[in-house]
């Protein structure tokens, strides 16, 4: 069993004392510091972000949405396919507009792609204005990072492949009152071929327990009403620590934290669900009736090729399973169209899946070949243009299944928290099962628990009013 590492409270405090340097650089220039901090990719990244801004704030900057004027500029990028990868390097090259306007910005790029190879190379060969390239697993040392910056006035990239750990005590800013991340764990051990998350984030390692509920607790104590459970597989928690422990216990545990909140947790790899965990979220009442279980491929061959772990039937089971212990489950999931090697037949095995599931909404994918893994170098025969006709009849049916889902709700009375006001003046808000509401209402519902009837519903979204 590999060892988590734990970063020492002192190595923490030190960090805390370099942001009070950094404050006292920044205070012999006039004016205030703004930063911005752009996120791109999933909801760990967005968690690692609200640590950034964490030091930041120490730091004394205060935070603005645009680029333009700000003095530090962040980006914490994602690697996970490559339209987000050329997606960050076209935001990266407009930066050196903003630099020319405003010499003194320091432009930072963090994330998931900074650790990888070919990419700091070409920051630093492409990009000399960008200041400061670091990997997720040196997060915590971002002070010292940004210290080293400043004092020396030269470029840092930090981007050798050092080991994962887990850091408590960093400092937390969040964006919104009412929802909140909460990582339970970093790091995956599954080494799917077409993914990238286990050679830049490193191997699985969970947070000890009681760290996890302090933080849960004071959420609650705070006023956040949706806290969502992160790793990369959730249902490997524990494995690492030695303690007997698994996540269907740390759900069973923050289930017991007194308070009115709900749970929602992300992401579960179906060869470690059980009915262990579908036992948990069924007796745990602030559990959200909610699941996002990827099944990625229909296709036990391709399923195999992608090194999954389980099969269609096993993946079928789960699911038959999941839907005895909650009938009312919000089950949604992940495909990936056009894997190197798949056949016309194992798609439709794939379509015919969606069919007999019939999942509450999809989070569908043509295959992009991420450099440094196994799927990167196979055979791929199959034309972009089949691959995309494929996905376009998949998205199609999907869509359908979606608004046939949605029209089920009309006439009922539903659970909602109350989150936001859309563009449109209506209020946005969010059912337990996650299912999103348009409600005609009063603005001062915002932050609210309310009864909502469904009036209509489309594709994407319910409408509804305030009973």
């Amino acid at each position: 069993m590999r060892q988590t590492i734990t970063i020492a409270p002192e190595e923490i405090a030190r960090q805390l004392s370099l942001c009070d340097q950094v404050a006292d650089l920044l205070s012999r220039s006039p004016g205030p510091k703004r930063a911005f901090v752009d996120t791109y990719g999933c909801q760990q990244n967005e968690a690692d972000s609200e640590r950034l801004r964490g030091y930041l704030a120490r730091m004394g900057y205060t935070f603005t949405s645009t680029e333009e004027g700000a003095d530090l500029v962040l980006l914490n990028t994602c690697a996970i396919r490559e339209h987000a990868e050329q997606r960050v390097f076209g935001n990266v090259g407009a930066l050196s507009h903003t630099k020319r306007r405003h010499p003194d910005q320091i432009i930072c790029v963090c994330g998931c792609m900074a650790r990888q190879d070919h990419v700091a190379k070409r920051l630093r060969q492409s990009f000399p204005y960008v200041d400061l390239v670091f990997g997720p697993q040196l997060l915590w040392q971002f002070p010292q990072l940004l210290l080293e910056k400043l004092s020396s006035g030269k470029r840092v990239f930090a981007t050798d492949d050092v080991p994962g750990s887990v850091a408590e005590g960093i400092p937390v800013v969040r964006q919104n009152g009412l929802k909140a991340w909460v990582s339970v764990m970093y790091g995956c051990n599954n080494f799917c071929t077409y993914c990238i998350v286990p050679y830049v984030r490193g191997r699985e390692r969970s947070r000890q327990p009681e760290a996890i509920l302090a933080e849960v607790r004071q959420l609650v104590q705070e006023g956040y009403k949706d806290i969502t459970l992160l790793g990369q597989n959730v249902n490997s928690y524990g494995k690492d620590l030695g303690l007997g422990v698994d996540f269907a216990w740390l759900l069973e545990q923050v289930n017991a934290i007194p308070g009115t909140f709900l749970i929602r947790f992300m992401t579960s790899h179906p060869k470690d669900a059980s009915p262990r965990l579908f036992d948990a979220m069924a007796s745990c009442e602030k559990v959200a009736p909610a699941l996002h279980l990827p099944f990625q491929s229909g296709s036990s061959w391709v399923l195999k090729a992608m090194n999954r772990g389980y099969t269609r039937e096993h993946y079928l089971d789960l699911v038959r399973q999941l839907r005895e212990r909650i009938p009312n489950i919000v089950l949604t999931s992940d495909v990936i169209v056009g894997f190197p090697g798949e056949t016309q037949e194992e798609f439709e095995e794939t379509m015919r899946l969606v069919e007999e599931v019939g999942y509450d909404a999809l989070f569908t994918f043509i295959f992009s070949p991420r450099r440094g893994t196994p799927a990167e170098k196979l055979p791929d025969p199959m034309p972009k243009e089949q691959k995309s006709a494929n996905f376009q009849r998949l998205l199609q049916r999907q869509n359908e299944i979606s608004a046939q889902k949605h029209q089920a709700y009309v006439g009922k009375t539903l659970r909602c928290l109350v989150d936001g006001v859309g563009a449109d003046g209506r209020l946005t808000a969010r059912t337990d099962g996650g299912r999103l509401i348009h409600l005609e209402a009063d603005p001062a519902l915002v932050g609210t628990w309310q009864q909502a009837e469904i009036t209509g519903s489309s594709t994407w979204a319910l409408f509804g009013r305030v009973v």
